[in-house]
């Protein structure tokens, strides 16, 4: 059976239960959950008094793992941890020679090691040394049909709920850049008027800038409606504030969806719960747009919408294209699409 991979969750539970490990080695595509676990182990493990001088936060450009190795067996200062904290760690060299400290390592150290964009090789010895001192996470990049669950969790754990539309439209417009979107969220979440406790489209419009009647989720709903007039008249809008609406984000955004509508071809079993489940969504209500999709859309019809969304693609990059304008690309796409 494979081993179960630990989440950040799982590591955050730990260290609320003053669980503590001799070393995290947090590493990964996705900085913001390596940035959520160190801030917390830094925020909290520590009094103001004992951080004075039991906490250590150090960048990977300025030292060598010697230093690092050096640091982590001090013992702490009227304090019964020391912490200290390597950002930026992909830039060390030779950090196979970390295998030294973990022979042994020291229970009052809590050691935390961020290496971010990148990941060390798993099949190594350090990350076994690594798994049987401590923490080994890996912080991978979110899909974006996984962005809405990402937001309604998030504003859920504040208090807030969340419209589909809603949750669509950021997840639209700032894509798979978490630190960026917790920051739109907080956001939304200052601007709220007193007593409310639902995000809408409105609200997003007013304080984000996306309209909430011309946008990406508005255009795929349009299709799936086959209205046609309606998809004709976002398109317009696109073409009339192109930096708003680059053709590129609508793309990926269409190419996205028809590529898992699909991937729900081939479930097993049709249903929400089955559909969600081959797709890796979060929740089953997510899978209702795909249900629908599948009773206006045949699996051919898709498998041609693909490639004319590829096609439009590339000629919005210059190939094959002698001059046509993004919106008319569009434009023509929308047709085929829905002829």
């Amino acid at each position: 059976m494979a081993k179960q991979e630990i989440t950040y969750e799982d590591i955050l539970k730990e260290l609320k239960a003053k669980q503590y490990r001799p070393i995290y080695y947090l590493m990964g595509e996705e900085p913001y959950y390596i940035d959520l676990i160190s801030d917390y182990i830094i925020d909290n493990i520590l009094t103001e008094s004992e951080k004075e001088f039991n906490l250590s936060v150090v960048y990977g450009a300025d030292v060598d793992i010697a230093t690092i190795i050096n640091a982590a067996k001090r013992y702490p200062m009227m304090s019964e941890y020391q912490v200290v904290v390597v950002k930026e760690a992909q830039n060390i060299k030779n950090m196979d020679e970390l295998s030294y400290y973990l022979q042994k390592p020291l229970n009052s150290t809590i050691l935390v090691i961020c290496h971010k964009h990148g990941s060390i090789d798993k099949r190594k010895k350090l990350a076994a040394e690594i798994e049987k001192a401590g923490i080994l996470f890996e912080s991978k990049k979110i899909k974006d049909n996984m962005l809405p669950g990402f937001i309604a969790l998030y504003l859920k754990k504040r208090g807030i709920d969340i419209e589909q539309k809603s949750s669509a439209m950021i997840a639209d417009f700032v894509g798979t850049d978490l630190s960026r979107l917790t920051g739109e969220l907080e956001k939304l979440i200052i601007t709220m008027p007193a007593g409310q406790k639902r995000i809408t489209p409105e609200q997003i419009e007013k304080n984000i800038g996306i309209s909430k009647d011309f946008n990406n989720f508005e255009l795929k709903n349009a299709l799936l409606e086959r209205d046609v007039l309606k998809a004709n008249r976002i398109i317009k809008y696109f073409a009339e504030n192109p930096k708003a609406n680059p053709i590129q984000m609508s793309l990926s955004i269409l190419f996205n969806f028809f590529s898992n509508l699909m991937l729900a071809y081939y479930a097993p079993e049709k249903s929400e719960q089955g559909i969600a489940q081959q797709l890796g969504l979060k929740s089953p209500w997510q899978a209702k747009e795909y249900i629908n999709a599948m009773q206006k859309f045949s699996g051919v019809k898709v498998m041609q919408i693909i490639g004319e969304i590829r096609n439009c693609d590339a000629k919005s990059k210059g190939v094959g294209n002698s001059g046509t304008a993004q919106g008319d690309l569009l434009r023509e796409l929308v047709y085929k699409i829905l002829h």
